[in-house]
């Protein structure tokens, strides 16, 4: 199980805050790391000669080494026990969770997990799963039919829109080597989209930050979420939150009104304002 232990440096989560949040609080020594934020950082290492075709690995001491060509971001797990702060110390191990092989309408899939625990002078801060899925080649010209949004009212709403340049930073700020971030004729010719991919875990922190500025006073316990369809660059997404009793439930929609993830956020303290 590969261990890794780093001093909380601002530095990842100014630059991230420079690129996508500069309303969030200026990051200082002893400051809480804000929920998601923790996504900037044991980012993963490869070696080059350890990624596979795409830019994402193959061999990283995890996961056993998966032949199917396609790697992609389905969603993630959280439980945020305690938060981590600026200038501590930090312990992140990471394990592999459950694979397991399906068959769909694309062919053969793997779906494999993978466990990362921060902790903090032993203490379990942060636990989360990473799920990932693994495909076939894209059929030329194929296109995931659009997943119908729900029919909900919403009681906030953002708007985001990713651009080259925030694709670029956000790779660079998390190690990111998937060439279907910058490669725009691979994300053609090889994954079969019209044009280059927004990072499924970008845009999951970038639910958080709306979560976050829309309900002050929710401080997360558990996070679901989970990938539905590709959202391209300069694509706008609406997030579209809506309050219940445990906390908020978040939709985000693609320029066509299509469902492209979704998320529950439950916590303490969430708002009742109408």
């Amino acid at each position: 199980m590969p261990t890794r232990r780093e001093t909380l440096s601002a530095v990842p989560a100014a630059q991230y805050r420079g690129t996508f949040a500069p309303s969030a609080v200026i990051p200082v020594s002893g400051g809480a790391l804000p929920p998601g934020w923790e996504g900037l950082y044991f980012p993963f290492d490869a070696d080059l000669a350890a990624l596979r075709p795409d830019g994402t690995p193959a061999r990283d001491g995890i996961l056993p080494e998966i032949e199917l060509p396609r790697r992609m971001y389905a969603g993630e797990d959280t439980v945020f026990h305690a938060p981590l702060r600026f200038g501590e110390r930090v312990e992140q191990s990471a394990r592999a969770g459950a694979v397991v092989e399906k068959t769909g309408r694309s062919g053969r899939l793997v779906f494999a997990d993978i466990v990362r625990e921060y902790r903090v002078d032993g203490r379990l801060a942060i636990e989360s799963t990473w799920h990932d899925v693994f495909l076939e080649a894209a059929e030329p010209g194929a296109a995931a039919a659009p997943v119908a949004a729900p029919e909900e009212p919403a009681d906030w709403e953002r708007r985001v829109t990713v651009d080259v340049r925030q694709l670029f930073r956000f790779s660079a700020i998390t190690f990111n080597t998937h060439r279907i971030h910058y490669d725009r004729d691979w994300a053609q010719r090889v994954e079969g989209l019209a044009e280059l991919l927004v990072h499924g875990p970008l845009l999951r922190i970038l639910l958080l930050d709306a979560v976050a500025a829309h309900e002050p006073d929710l401080a997360p316990r558990t996070v679901a979420y989970r990938s539905h369809a590709p959202v391209l660059v300069d694509a706008e997404v609406r997030l579209r939150g809506r309050r219940t009793g445990a906390g908020v439930e978040v939709s985000a929609l693609g320029p066509a009104g299509e469902l492209v993830a979704r998320a529950s956020v439950q916590g303490e303290g969430v708002s009742r304002r109408r």
